[in-house]
């Protein structure tokens, strides 16, 4: 090995535990980027689909109310507590 060949292995070994550092802090970066873009999309995804559903029920304003007669029974209760 030429002289600065080994130099620069040397330099190299001096710095390897600030090199590494350097990568695992880069990794870092990256990792919470990644996750920050994938909760701004999914966050999106989500709010489009909520305004389509509201916007929909929204334009379907149809309420179906049900009535329910109920004298018969009322009218056969009070004969029971009339016994």
């Amino acid at each position: 090995m030429s002289q600065a060949k080994v130099d620069r292995y040397k330099e190299e070994k001096r710095n390897r535990a600030k090199l590494i550092k350097k990568e695992k802090r880069e990794w870092m970066f990256t990792k919470i980027g990644l996750a920050a873009i994938a909760v701004i999309i999914i966050g999106w995804v989500g709010m489009s689909i909520y305004t389509s559903v509201r916007q929909s029920d929204e334009n379907t304003e149809v309420l179906e109310t049900y009535t329910l007669d109920t004298s018969a029974l009322d009218e056969y209760i009070s004969g029971l507590s009339a016994e």
